[in-house]
């Protein structure tokens, strides 16, 4: 596996022979001592290769010690758990307003939490999340503080209303909501009610400026934060390092008004109709996916949206609406669902915005299989059955 490691240095002064005016060497002496172990590259190669494979592969987790005098490896340092900070009388309160789809944060409501922390940690203040349901993740996320808004399903109206009074009475130096559907919609009407300065489409966020471009990009506007702030997507990176213990306070909100909206509910779109770039759950076909009709009835009991390879789509066995990749479709989705797919790189790049990536396929090694977050190393045409059974057996009463 190894052979000794030569040094040049020591292996001139063993060969010279002293006493000469001259350097002179005497080749037939004994070789100099060995130093360190030296690598022998085809060696570890041959440990490395898997037998009975077509094609070349080589497990690199089966590497032994180059030689026995090494010194042992060091033993890994456990990984520290994130430390919790505890801000007991912050000196202010920085809001965030998340849109939270489903009680969960998204990318965007993440970044929101890492805006405002940087606000917050400048002058000793705090972060309070406004949510109408408290989950786990607010802590993680860099939440001190939860207030429970007392709206429940689609109400701008009466969430506006209830955010003013909390603007009012608490000590909010900033209140961050994302520039999105319902968080334009619901900083728009707050400011309307409280008459706060507003700042939307923030592009760059700091504790003395914040910034937006104008006039088709070719200005940038900037100035001192104000009140109320709407951040653009990916503006500030996400909250990192230490865990905030997301303490649930009282708040008197006032007793909600009758408004215009009298009921509001949320119709979900067809997965099967909706565009990938809109889908939420993506299960994607493969090369080495064969049987469709299989495949499409997996898509539907999971009732998620359909899509594919690009190997697939030059077949024409699946439609090229469907094809996943940086040729095709950029995916923003919460989960992906990769059956029979090697993942070139085209097809990663497609999938780099996923929160969640599950692959299924038999090769080790492949490239999806080290993106996925939950692998399984088998054949896509023998999993795809056996969920169909296991999903109609939970559908059984």
């Amino acid at each position: 596996m190894s052979r000794p490691r030569k040094d040049p240095r020591a292996a001139r002064a063993a060969h010279r022979i002293a006493g000469g005016a001259r350097p002179r060497f005497d080749l037939a002496a004994a070789p100099a001592p060995a130093g360190r172990p030296r690598r022998d590259p085809r060696a570890e190669e041959r440990l490395a290769l898997v037998p009975g494979t077509l094609r070349r592969r080589l497990d690199r987790a089966q590497r032994v010690a180059v030689a026995s005098a090494m010194p042992p490896a060091l033993p890994e340092a456990p990984e520290a758990a994130p430390r919790l900070r505890v801000i007991a009388e912050p000196a202010f309160l920085v809001a965030v307003v998340p849109d939270a789809p489903g009680g969960r944060l998204s990318a965007h409501d993440r970044q929101l939490f890492g805006a405002a922390r940087m606000l917050a940690d400048e002058g000793g203040g705090a972060v309070l999340a406004f949510v109408a349901q408290p989950g786990e993740d607010l802590g993680p996320a860099g939440a001190d503080r939860v207030l429970a808004l007392p709206v429940s399903g689609h109400d701008p109206e009466a969430k506006a209303l209830a955010l003013n009074a909390a603007l009012a009475a608490l000590d909010l130096r900033h209140v961050l909501f994302p520039e999105s559907t319902d968080g334009g919609d619901l900083a728009r009407r707050l400011a309307a009610l409280s008459g706060e300065p507003f700042f939307a489409g923030a592009e760059s966020l700091s504790p003395k400026a914040v910034t937006r471009a104008a006039r088709g990009r070719r200005v940038e506007q900037r100035r001192v934060p104000p009140r109320l702030v709407n951040l653009a997507p990916d503006a500030v990176a996400p909250h990192a390092g230490t865990l905030h213990e997301a303490l649930p306070v009282a708040f008197a909100f006032p007793q909600p008004s009758g408004g215009a909206v009298l009921s509001a509910e949320f119709i979900p779109a067809d997965p099967a109709k909706v565009s990938l770039a809109e889908a939420d759950f993506v299960v994607s076909a493969g090369n080495g996916v064969s049987d469709l009709d299989t495949f499409r009835a997996l898509v539907a009991a999971l009732n998620g949206t359909p899509g594919a390879s690009r190997m697939l789509c030059d077949a024409g066995l699946m439609p090229r609406s469907a094809q996943v990749g940086a040729s095709g479709t950029v995916l923003d989705a919460r989960v992906y669902f990769a059956l029979g797919i090697a993942g070139a790189p085209q097809h990663l790049q497609g999938v780099a915005k996923c929160e969640q990536v599950i692959a299924v396929n038999t090769d080790l090694h492949a490239a999806m299989i080290e993106r996925a977050g939950l692998a399984i190393v088998a054949d896509a045409q023998k999993v795809m059955p056996a969920l169909l059974a296991l999903l109609q057996q939970e559908r059984q009463p």
